[in-house]
C-alpha cells in the first residue's frame, strides 16, 4: 500500500479531524484540532506544517513538523497518530518511515530529527527505538522523553 503525506489543507482538514484514537490513547498526543491550531499560531518555531498520512485517498493518520528553516537540528515531529482502525497492522512503522523519507527529501539541510513521547507511552517508545531513534535521557517542560534520530 503506497504511503504519502500531503499538507493538511482546505481540502482534507475535515478528513483529518475524523481520525480517532482508542480512549486510552487520547491523553498521549495532541488532538488534530490542537495540531491545526498550533500550525496557525506557530508557538515553538518559525515554521509549523500539519500533514495527513494517506493510503491512496484514505486519511489514516496525522502529524506536524515544527522547525526552523535552514537549521541542521531543529526539526520536530509532533502529534503523530494513526487512526484506531489502522493500528496493529504495522502502519505506524510504515508511516514513520514515509515521514523520515519525506523529511530527508524536502529538508536536505536537516541532520537531526527529534520528537517527544509521554513516559507511559511504551508502545510509541518501542516504535521509535525500532526506527533507530535514541532517547537522550532528557525531558521537555511537560516531562515528555526526548528522542532524536540522526539522518545525515
Amino acid at each position: 500500500m503506497p504511503y504519502f503525506q500531503s499538507r493538511c489543507s482546505n481540502y482534507n482538514w475535515e478528513q483529518a479531524i475524523e481520525i480517532s484514537l482508542h480512549e486510552n490513547q487520547k491523553h498521549l498526543v495532541p488532538s488534530i484540532t490542537e495540531g491545526l491550531a498550533y500550525a496557525y499560531i506557530k508557538p515553538w518555531d518559525e515554521a509549523f506544517d500539519p500533514y495527513v498520512l494517506q493510503i491512496e485517498d484514505q486519511v489514516i493518520g496525522f502529524f506536524y513538523l515544527s522547525y526552523t528553516p535552514e537549521s541542521l537540528d531543529n526539526y520536530w515531529i509532533g502529534g503523530f497518530q494513526i487512526d484506531k482502525k489502522f493500528q496493529g497492522q504495522g502502519m505506524g512503522k510504515r508511516a514513520l518511515r514515509a515521514i523520515i523519507d519525506f523529511l530527508t527529501d524536502k529538508h536536505p539541510l536537516c541532520h537531526v530529527l527529534s520528537l517527544t513521547v509521554e513516559r507511559d507511552n511504551h508502545i510509541a517508545q518501542h516504535l521509535y527505538t525500532s526506527m533507530s531513534f535514541v532517547s537522550e535521557n532528557l525531558t521537555n517542560s511537560d516531562d515528555e522523553i526526548i528522542y532524536r534520530l540522526k539522518i545525515r
